[in-house]
């Protein structure tokens, strides 16, 4: 075969699609030949040009000839997209943009991939001169990732059933068959399924919440002291979700935000199984009795697991359009979903993350509020909603709120709906009036409260410059007016 004819990402497309047509995964493949999953995934990925004896050892195990495998053309038409993709992005385009690479995951359907080829295909055959043109700094990338990932997943109703399967498959394989939570044995079961056992040690690195020795294939979590049961339970599961989706190591910013987002999908969808959930929470909605509470203890997760999973579910089972957020004491926004039509406060490109909501909001209000949950109606620019709000980790040096609601007309379903509390958050009501700006513009000078990292204190993309990074102004001048008032 001619070294034109040759191709690693066609072979490496061919390896996958027989192995996947024999059923079998990385790990047990790699049995079969002796070789590590780590690097049957960059064979698959068209990193590595494998030797004959590879090849021959590959089409015994997966009971064809090699000829098959060597073959030019790609097994169909996802691996042919997938190539494509990937041979386009090597075109001088993307780096005179220097925009991140994308890497293709089993959540990336075959009409994104002919989007993005399309679009490929309809650039001009010379590359673009920079001369111009600002380059795009690392959180400007950031923010555009998110963006992007958080619109898909609004596309799909923050519902992945290629991830739901494969989590059935693997509850499956470890003979898990209840409705409740699976145990902690299941959790090391499925561990050993894929291969790893899970070892509890001291001296864990501050900055990672696990860490797995591919060639011992052992997951190292943190002893029992710093990091209790329900917590071992998601970091383990959201470890392995990264070899059961076969992820690779990531060189971009949007790939390893979208590993993250599809690890902690899977954790979840085992934490809480997909047909029991919803039958649970199907019950719930005909009782007009929904709560983030009850499937929390029934699964035992986090509330914030629990709020995540509801999300998933609500509106491709429940036929409910919800919103999703957590922010820190301030109102700030860390994490943010939603398909009901709530508008979020973004900076002028659309990104959320840094962005701070407004006091009326349920986020905030919660902080001050004696109840454990803080149900309120909040009426916004963008129509009437319903909330609750839940302090998590509120003895914790870094506590958060995390929300979950949805538009009025579909509060009936929840607990909580019957909440008196009503706060206006239109633009017009939560703006401080002119007066108090003029009165106060100028001389009040504010200094930034302390923060764990220090660009947590910078605010979000934006035309204009503010004086007083981190700090809302407006609340301090309420507080002058305040202070004056009394003095």
């Amino acid at each position: 075969m001619s070294e034109e004819e040759f191709n690693t990402k066609v072979l490496g497309q061919q390896v996958r699609h027989h192995r996947k047509e024999a059923g079998l995964t990385l790990v047990a493949l790699g049995e079969l030949i002796n070789r590590p999953a780590s690097y049957l995934s960059q064979l698959e990925n068209g990193h590595i040009e494998p030797k004959l004896k590879v090849l021959s050892d590959l089409a015994n195990a997966l009971n064809c000839e090699t000829s098959e495998l060597l073959s030019s053309d790609p097994p169909n038409k996802r691996a042919s997209l997938e190539i494509e993709l990937q041979e386009l992005q090597n075109s001088p385009w993307r780096n005179e943009l220097d925009l991140p690479e994308i890497r293709v995951g089993v959540t990336v359907s075959n009409e994104v991939l002919e989007t993005l080829v399309g679009l490929y295909r309809a650039l001009p055959a010379f590359p673009m001169s920079r001369t111009g043109m600002a380059r795009q700094e690392a959180g400007d990338r950031a923010r555009s990732a998110n963006l992007a990932l958080r619109t898909e997943m609004k596309e799909r109703n923050n519902y992945y059933p290629e991830i739901e399967e494969i989590a059935i498959k693997d509850l499956q394989a470890v003979g898990y068959t209840g409705e409740g939570p699976p145990s902690e044995k299941d959790i090391t079961d499925l561990a050993a399924h894929y291969g790893f056992t899970v070892e509890r040690v001291k001296g864990m690195p501050v900055t990672a919440r696990s860490v797995t020795d591919t060639r011992r294939r052992v997951i190292y979590i943190p002893q029992r002291d710093d990091l209790g049961v329900r917590g071992a339970r998601s970091v383990v599961l959201q470890t392995l979700g990264h070899f059961a989706l076969e992820h690779a190591e990531t060189t971009d910013f949007e790939s390893y935000l979208r590993q993250r987002i599809e690890s902690n999908y899977f954790a979840a969808a085992v934490l809480i199984p997909e047909k029991a959930a919803v039958e649970f929470l199907n019950t719930a909605k005909n009782d007009e009795d929904l709560s983030i509470e009850d499937l929390k203890e029934r699964y035992y997760v986090s509330y914030e697991m629990a709020t995540h999973r509801f999300t998933n579910l609500a509106t491709s089972y429940l036929d409910i359009p919800v919103h999703f957020l957590r922010t820190d004491p301030e109102g700030t926004i860390t994490k943010a979903y939603e398909n009901d039509g709530i508008e979020f406060p973004s900076d002028a490109d659309g990104a959320l993350e840094g962005a701070r909501v407004g006091r009326h909001w349920g986020a905030r209000q919660a902080w001050a509020s004696a109840d454990v949950l803080h149900y309120q109606y909040t009426t916004s620019d963008s129509g009437e909603y319903w909330c609750a709000t839940y302090v998590e980790n509120s003895n914790e040096r870094t506590p958060y709120a995390v929300t979950l609601g949805c538009h009025s007309k579909d509060a009936r379903w929840f607990r909580g709906s019957d909440t008196s509390r009503r706060l206006n958050a239109r633009s017009e009501d939560a703006a401080a009036s002119p007066e108090i700006i003029r009165r106060w513009e100028g001389i009040a000078w504010p200094s930034a409260a302390e923060r764990s990292f220090v660009l947590t204190a910078l605010p979000p993309a934006s035309r204009d410059f503010t004086p007083f990074p981190g700090v809302d102004l407006i609340d301090v001048y309420r507080f002058l007016e305040r202070q004056n008032r009394t003095s």
